[in-house]
């Protein structure tokens, strides 16, 4: 009795034993399940091998699977060829995290005239997080200034025909090109973004926003040799609160108005900006020829300007090099327009500058507690063509 008592307990200890073993290593799998190392699928962080093809292997898995889904990154420099990373999948929750860098090939040559380095084309439902990507543009660069026979160059990030994105803390370092864009998207946010490359740097864009709806960047320091954020045709209801720029050339609509048949922007807010040492803070520019576009319901609110060029502009007159628009009238309609709770300094006397088409006059525009000094003075206001009101201390003086 005693014997059999004895074998009877041991048998339960085995069997409790062998469930525990089994129950952690069936949690263990299914931890497992949705998620995928990219070293599992061949890549190096060595910063030589190409993983192209690994990125590529592990973002198929991840889209083909029915539940969702994490591709990981981690620590190292992982080198990237053109890569495009395309829907439809079968969830729509994938997340990219990435402790690593992304880096372009050396040569530019290799995805100069590749348009895009990093494209995600009709996805639902991704974020990115956290990460580097570093476009390795100085040579590009250098050749565009020289005046060489060079490529375009690539854009080192794109979404295009998306919805439901995420793009957190993520660094962008010297991009051939634009490092962002946001094309033909919907729902769109973005958070602790950082850019940065020279003030020298080419037609380096930090993030422009095109043909794309409801789009929020926040929290984010932006560093580069063009505008911060540009905000091209089709761009409705964005949202831009808390953004470091400089240096670069301030946050700017436009340009509008190259093609005669083109989308509007309208339902802008940007708040609570500093631009530091910037060519220009707020700007809205369209080139001076016909064009269906138009610009209404902006604001520019709680916005700080040092030592800026231009801090508040308007430009309906831009024709780059002269050709195929000069003396002509802009077809673009800026209408209801607010500059609310503005200050700083200038670096050229003119801190506002109203320069608006004689075919289709600026109306609307908001003037509201804005004061801009000039080596310690008050600077000054230009207007053409511009109609609206001021309210509450304006400096300079308005001239609308």
């Amino acid at each position: 009795m005693t014997i059999s008592f004895c074998h009877s307990l041991l048998l339960q200890s085995i069997l409790i034993v062998l469930f525990i073993l089994s129950s952690s290593s069936f949690n263990s799998a299914a931890s497992e399940v949705g998620n995928y190392n990219v070293l599992s699928f061949g890549a190096k962080p060595d910063g030589k091998t190409d993983c192209t093809k690994a990125f590529l292997s592990a973002w198929q898995k991840a889209c083909d699977s029915a539940e969702l889904a994490t591709i990981y990154v981690p620590a190292g420099r992982f080198l990237l060829g053109k890569s495009v990373f395309s829907g439809e999948c079968n969830n729509k929750v994938i997340s990219i995290t990435i402790d690593g860098t992304l880096v372009a090939p050396s040569h530019y040559h290799v995805t100069g005239n590749d348009d895009n380095w990093i494209v995600f084309d009709n996805v639902d439902g991704v974020s990115v997080r956290g990460g580097l990507l570093d476009g390795q543009g100085t040579a590009l660069w250098a050749c565009k200034n020289s005046g060489g026979n060079c490529p375009s160059g690539a854009t080192s990030l794109k979404f295009t025909n998306s919805r439901n994105i995420m793009v957190i803390g993520l660094t962008s370092l010297n991009s051939q090109m634009f490092h962002i864009v946001i094309h033909q998207c919907q729902h769109v946010k973005m958070q602790g973004v950082k850019v940065t490359a020279p003030e020298d740097s080419p037609n380096t864009d930090g993030i422009h926003i095109g043909g794309s709806d409801d789009v929020t960047i926040l929290n984010s320091n932006i560093r580069t040799g063009d505008d911060c954020i540009s905000i091209g045709p089709g761009t409705t209801n964005l949202w831009v609160e808390n953004i470091a720029c400089g240096p670069g050339h301030g946050i700017s609509i436009g340009s509008l108005g190259k093609d005669e048949n083109e989308d509007g922007v309208q339902n802008v807010t940007v708040k609570t900006v500093k631009f530091a040492g910037t060519q220009n803070g707020v700007r809205i520019k369209t080139w001076g020829k016909p064009s269906s576009a138009f610009v209404r319901n902006v604001i520019f609110q709680h916005a700080v300007m040092v030592d800026v060029k231009n801090p508040i502009v308007i430009d309906q007159h831009y024709c780059p090099d002269d050709h195929g628009c000069p003396h002509q009238a802009s077809g673009v309609k800026i209408s209801d327009v607010t500059y609310q709770d503005i200050h700083g300094t200038s670096a050229t006397e003119v801190a506002v500058k109203f320069d608006c088409s004689s075919k289709n006059p600026c109306s609307g525009i908001r003037l509201e507690d804005v004061k801009l000094t000039y080596n310690n003075q008050i600077a000054q206001a230009s207007c053409q063509n511009a109609g609206g009101t001021s309210q509450g201390s304006v400096q300079p003086e308005s001239c609308l």
